[in-house]
């Protein structure tokens, strides 16, 4: 297997952040102060990053700035075949037009790797559009996936990717806080994040490359799946004024549980627009039962888009609300148990108010929330 990170290691090096404890204790709904919008490491490390099988959602980053925020995703593992006779085929499954039994635990999974490059056995690329003129303020890379399937990956290398920017070359990014992992009803997972601000700000739009996700391939009834999502929040004066901010933790959402996330302190106008992202792993296509619920202002909505329906937002989709997503490679319709998707919330935001809760739902045990960010109008 070409798994060996050492030829690449030496590439060069970003994102290698000291150890922060960020993670405020309590429940879910438990906020922490707002984080700095720039990034100033001050110190390097090469040792993993320490883990913790549950984190709390708690805020990475907040701004009141004109401007928004963008990302970029994809998923790092996909079907190679079938191993039950009622499967559809693998290219049925993955291009969204298989009628049933396309969900990643149907199949032997095996890894995207789109880079030609020998050194690295999983990549794959999707481009990030700020708008031009836009300033890059904070730009956040998560990644993770499950380590037990056909074959045991050793959760060593769940703190350190690849990541190459717009004609770059790959360098290491470290994660910078505790990396959650957890093994749980036959699924043995985890998420980590690093800021790369300095980067993406110094490289611009354009088509990042990820490498070298720590998941494993074959085949399991917990399914192979994972991915990587790139968050950019950006300035520009051109645009509203808007509360712009990032929330992340890990934990089972658990058949019939969920995961609540409050936004307080965020006062927005009757009429306001906005959007919220939410990256999530293990979802099924066509299980109904998860939702993602925003009650704000005295209403309740549940988010939608072309891609995903009220009652099955996991359904393993990377999308975004009207028009043509960012362009990846591959462009999958079904990601088989990944998702990064984008909402627009300006219905629930039509009457106004001063906080955001958001309620995802998932009908499964070993589903997981990993990141949520929100771009809401502070006037009109």
């Amino acid at each position: 297997m070409r798994n060996s990170l050492g030829p690449l290691l030496r590439r060069g090096m970003v994102g290698v952040f000291s150890l922060a404890s960020l993670w405020a204790p309590g429940g879910p709904a438990a906020a922490a102060p707002a984080m700095p919008t720039t990034s100033t490491p001050s110190t390097t490390s090469t040792a993993p990053a320490a883990e913790a099988e549950s984190l709390a959602f708690t805020q990475r980053y907040r701004a009141l700035q004109h401007g928004g925020i963008v990302r970029a995703a994809n998923s790092s593992i996909t079907c190679r075949r079938p191993v039950e006779r009622s499967a559809a085929s693998c290219p049925a499954a993955r291009e969204g037009r298989a009628a049933a039994n396309d969900d990643n635990d149907d199949f032997e999974m095996f890894y995207i790797d789109v880079d030609n490059d020998p050194n690295t056995y999983n990549s794959s690329r999707a481009e990030v559009r700020p708008p031009a003129g836009a300033r890059v303020s904070y730009a956040r890379l998560y990644w993770g996936g499950n380590l037990r399937v056909g074959e045991q990956k050793p959760p060593k290398d769940n703190g350190r990717v690849l990541l190459a920017e717009p004609g770059g070359q790959y360098k290491e990014v470290l994660a910078d806080t505790v990396v959650g992992h957890r093994v749980a009803h036959g699924a043995d997972a985890f998420q980590a994040s690093a800021d790369v601000t300095r980067l993406v700000r110094s490289s611009g739009a354009g088509v990042y490359t990820v490498a070298q996700v720590n998941v494993a391939m074959g085949h399991s009834a917990a399914g192979a799946w994972g991915g990587w999502t790139l968050m950019v929040a950006y300035e520009k004066k051109s645009e509203p004024l808007r509360h712009l901010a990032m929330w992340d933790g890990f934990d089972p959402l658990g058949a019939g549980g969920g995961q609540t996330v409050r936004l307080p302190g965020m006062r927005f106008p009757e009429g306001a627009e906005g959007r919220a992202g939410l990256v999530a792993y293990n979802g099924d296509r066509g299980r109904t039962g998860g939702s993602l619920t925003l009650s704000a202002g005295g209403l309740t909505t549940r988010l939608a888009n072309g891609a995903n329906p009220r009652d099955d937002v996991l359904n393993s989709t990377i999308s975004e609300p009207g028009g043509k997503a960012p362009g990846r490679t591959p462009a999958y319709p079904n990601t088989l148990g990944y998702d990064s998707d984008v909402f627009e919330l300006d219905k629930g935001l039509r009457h106004g108010g001063d906080r955001l809760d958001f309620r995802l739902v998932s009908p499964r045990d070993t589903a997981w929330a990993g990141a949520l960010f929100v771009a809401v109008d502070a006037k009109r």
